[in-house]
């Protein structure tokens, strides 16, 4: 798959159950959009346990395939990735981190990571982003994504290993992709 141990003293590692608490956390703390809904603390909080469920859930249902995985810098929890190695793509899912672990150079480190599995196995990395975050969009474009299907909210992106097409479908139009 991918070495799991990585430079800045990243180590990825499969999540378990005694990560859920964790996990549960740096879920809601992505959630700040939830946070500004007009009702009581137990409410939000409440809802923002449902979301979390459902989007593991969606996930499983989506991606069945999908291994999800913990970050570490030094023995501590920063952040989440899911990843789909199917056939024709390494997909990442979801990546977060804590915010004390934000716009260090962690993410990149392990995209990029994720990026040599592509590259052995001769298949394309894929994500998907919500348009609004274009501090992502912009660090996914430095690291050699490109926009291949705008469906709002999300964009799909797509990198591809050195000297290779990628044929795909998307919504039934059909794209070719080189490097």
């Amino acid at each position: 798959m991918f070495n799991n141990s990585m430079q800045g003293g990243l180590v990825i590692r499969p999540s378990n159950d005694r990560d859920k608490p964790f996990l549960m956390n740096l879920y809601n703390s992505t959630r700040d959009d939830l946070k500004h809904v007009d009702a009581s603390h137990d409410f939000i909080e409440e809802l923002i346990e449902m979301q979390f469920k459902a989007q593991f859930e969606g996930y499983g249902e989506q991606f069945p395939n999908a291994f999800y995985f913990v970050i570490e810098r030094q023995q501590e929890k920063i952040g989440r990735i899911a990843v789909d190695f199917g056939h024709n793509e390494v997909r990442i899912i979801d990546i977060s981190f804590i915010k004390a672990a934000q716009n260090k150079g962690y993410g990149s480190v392990v995209i990029n990571a994720l990026k040599s599995a592509a590259e052995q196995n001769k298949v394309p990395l894929t994500l998907t982003v919500l348009h609004s975050n274009v501090p992502a969009i912009n660090l996914y474009q430095k690291l050699g994504f490109k926009i291949v299907d705008n469906k709002l909210p999300h964009a799909l992106m797509m990198w591809l290993p050195e000297s290779k097409t990628a044929r795909f479908t998307v919504n039934s139009s059909h794209f070719e992709l080189s490097n």
